[in-house]
């Protein structure tokens, strides 16, 4: 199905943050103990408190994209491999690769040297904008006939008869 490239789209996200149409609203405990724990035992869930404490000490804030997710640098090239700076993401709720926008995709491998806060990449008319993965998800596509849409298909057209035991 063909998307018209000029309709305005706003940012998806897998974990209901963002203005989609497959948003559930799950009730979350909000209260201090909570957060705490989840910062300390769920690495899925944003950064743990050992990833908060590398950041503040060894990285430097790049920009934020769409989506909320940040986006780091080493201050220096000394935990590198190739001598060149360190980059990475932390991802503003469920860490999934496929939140990270093209533009940002290519800063994190150092396809661009500049980050996107300071030469957007240039976007043509006919690209759509970024969605993420929603494959394993239950907003994913369904074709019909799928068992999970049903299971209802069309009847086999042809000369094919199913065999049956005599």
């Amino acid at each position: 199905m063909a998307r018209r490239a000029s309709r305005v789209r706003r940012p998806r996200s897998l974990d209901g943050g963002g203005t989609a149409p497959y948003k559930i609203a799950i009730p979350r405990l909000r209260s201090a103990p909570t957060a705490v724990l989840k910062s300390i035992f769920t690495w899925w869930n944003s950064a743990t408190i050992g990833i908060r404490f590398t950041v503040a000490r060894r990285g430097v804030f790049i920009g934020q994209d769409d989506y909320g997710n940040r986006y780091y640098e080493a201050r220096d090239a000394s935990d590198s491999y190739d001598d060149r700076k360190r980059r990475w993401v932390i991802y503003n709720g469920y860490a999934e690769a496929s939140k990270v926008p093209a533009e940002w995709h290519g800063w994190l491998h150092y396809t661009f040297d500049e980050p996107p806060t300071e030469v957007p990449l240039l976007r043509r008319s006919w690209e759509l904008d970024h969605e993420p993965n929603l494959t394993g998800t239950i907003w994913a596509w369904r074709p019909q006939g799928s068992i999970a849409r049903g299971g209802e298909r069309q009847a086999a057209s042809g000369d094919y008869e199913a065999w049956r035991p005599e």
